[in-house]
Formats: structure tokens, sequence, C-alpha cells
């Protein structure tokens, strides 16, 4: 047994979001002392040519990435480097600092192996994000997820977007546009046509301003889209983001609640194993449509390097965890990469990026 699988019934005593933040606090604090991040960079970090992922001028030492709504507000991204992660995607920031919604908004269902959360974007805001970030110097990719502000109808929402964008955009190595959240009211009305083309314009157009002001590359811009979309709004959606020359589409977001899980937990969205085989039954509808021009990244219910590698032969370059770190613990990361690893050599795959998409 693990340390923290002997430790987690004592977790699971705590109300999960003060747990979430004791964790949080705890993993700020070890991002400070860089004796203790090289222990546990040397007890995790799995290093093997055959994980590494290419796309564009981003390059991944291995596919496994940290999902957003873990680190909200970036405050320990040198602490989830020296876990293993390949890439880490913190956020979802939003214009305006925001408390959220009303608690109790977290909860866990042990025997579903999930978590109900109805968090509602609650932030620093985009401008104390991006001074947090400028204080960290990483090796790994560094995502950038941003939502609409709760205060901005849904007719302000690109100017909303913009501005998240110009403050954080400079500081990541790609951004995220996150239109599925089930938790803002509105926001998932965006997955159309009518508000995405709009949207990715102006955010191509800010794109190309912030290369001439800052002296830096356009940033790839992934947009991430929910796991309930009919066939229709998935080709509606990947449609938009191939017209307007996007990076890729995260698949999947939390799933509504709905019946006996809407009357126990009220509103909000579902992650973890619940989703895992409806977040990978998007990723191949994207992935038949795509045809490899955009980056699809796996997100929702990874538990095991099996789930993550049905994910990547499903057509996704790149895995994300949340719900799984929370029951697995921190190991989880070095033994997905060590059980790819093994995966590969079982099935004769020289390079991971040579299974995307095979079981398709």
């Amino acid at each position: 047994m693990s340390f923290y699988a002997s430790i987690r019934p004592l977790i699971f005593k705590l109300d999960p979001e003060k747990a979430h933040s004791l964790g949080l606090t705890l993993a700020s604090g070890i991002s400070r002392v860089s004796p203790l991040l090289s222990i546990y960079a040397l007890r995790h970090h799995v290093s093997h040519p055959c994980l590494q992922v290419k796309s564009g001028d981003l390059l991944f030492d291995n596919p496994i990435g940290l999902a957003a709504g873990l680190d909200k507000n970036a405050t320990a991204l040198p602490f989830w480097q020296a876990l293993g992660f390949g890439f880490i995607e913190a956020g979802t920031a939003t214009a305006h600092a925001q408390p959220g919604q009303d608690k109790p908004r977290l909860f866990r269902v042990p025997d579903e192996k999930a978590i109900v959360n109805r968090l509602g974007f609650p932030n620093q805001g985009a401008e104390k994000i991006s001074a947090t970030i400028k204080t960290h110097k990483l090796s790994i990719p560094l995502g950038i997820n941003i939502g609409k502000s709760k205060i901005a109808p849904i007719e302000e929402a690109v100017s909303d977007y913009l501005k998240s964008f110009t403050l954080l955009a400079p500081y990541a190595d790609y951004v995220t546009i996150n239109v599925s959240s089930p938790n803002t009211p509105g926001l998932r009305d965006m997955q159309t046509a009518k508000y995405l083309l709009s949207l990715f314009d102006a955010l191509n157009q800010k794109n190309k301003e912030l290369v001439s002001e800052h002296g830096i590359t356009t940033r790839p811009i992934f947009v991430k889209i929910s796991p309930d979309l009919s066939p229709a709004e998935i080709e509606e959606v990947t449609g938009c983001a191939l017209e307007k020359g996007l990076h890729g589409i995260i698949a999947t977001n939390t799933h509504p609640t709905s019946g006996s899980w809407a009357e126990r937990y009220g509103a909000g969205g579902i992650s973890g194993r619940p989703i895992y085989d409806q977040s990978n039954d998007v990723i191949r509808r994207v992935f038949r449509q795509v045809r490899g021009r955009l980056l699809i990244v796996g997100c929702g219910g990874i538990f095991t390097a099996e789930d993550a590698y049905c994910k990547i032969k499903a057509g996704a370059s790149l895995v994300q965890l949340y719900t799984g770190l929370i029951y697995e613990g921190p190991n989880l990361i070095t033994q997905i990469n060590r059980g790819l690893i093994a995966l590969l050599q079982r099935d004769g795959i020289s390079q991971i990026e040579q299974a995307v998409g095979i079981d398709v």
C-alpha cells in the first residue's frame, strides 16, 4: 500500500474543498523549497524517448498533463513539474476576480470514483494570476485556461475573454478557451458557430498584436468542449476550430448533473470514472473529423496507464488528470508513464505518437 493510500481515509474525512485548499497550500510551500523539489523530481520523473510528443513549437517530455481546475491561481506550478507531469494547465482564470458559487460546492463520490463540483470559476483574476506566473520558471509547457467572468453578459463575452488573453497569453505556452463549464450561467451556449467564430477571430487578432507588443511567438489556442454534445454539435465546434486555425481541442470538460446526480448534489459538473467512456467517444468523433489537423487532449476518468492508453488510441496525443489524482495520489503520474512505456513495448510501438488514433 502506498503512503497516499494509507492516509487517504484521513484526507477524505475532511471537507473536500478544505482538503483541496490544504493540499494546495502544502504544494505551494514545497514549490518555494528547491531541495524538496529536487527530491520529488528524482523520485517521480520518468524520461523515455518513446513518451515524447511534439506539436508545433510545443515539446512534451511525456503526454501526461495536469488538468485545469486543480491549481486555479497557478500557485504551485514547480511542484506539479516535480511530480513528473509533461505539462501543466492552470486556471480557469477570468478577467475579474470572483469568489465562485456558494458553499458547499465540491463533493466526492468514492463509490463512483467521481467528483461533483459547482465551483463557478473562483479565482484571483487574470491580472494577479499573470503576476504569479511570472515568478515561476518551468521547463515544461504551461497552459492557461480562461473562462468568461460571471458578471459579463454573453454579449460582452468576447471582450471579457480578450482581457484575460491579453494579460495571460504572454506568460503561457498555450491558452485554452473554456466555453463548456456547466457552472457559469450561459457559458455552454457559446459552443455554437454563432459565438465561436467571432470569439476565435478576436483571439487570433489579439494573438498577432501580442507578437509585436511583447516580442513573442503566437500562442497556440485550444478550446475545451463538453462530453454531452451531440454528434452534430461536436462537428460544429470542431469545424469552427479548424476554420479559424486553432491548435487543438480538449475533450472533455465535466458532465452536467442530471437525474439522481442532480437530486443528490444539485446543479454541477461530474468528473472522473462516470465520464470516461463518454469522453473517449468524443475524442473518437473529433479525431475522425480533424485527421491530424488539430491536436487532441483527452481528459476524463483516467486512473491507470491503460486508461490513458485507450484515450491515446482513440485519438488523443496528450491526456490530463484531475479526479484520478485526488483518488490515487501523486504517484499516479509516475505509474502511468511507466505503464505507458510497458504498453508501447508490448505492442511493438517505438514512439507514442504512432499509437494516436490506431483504434479509430
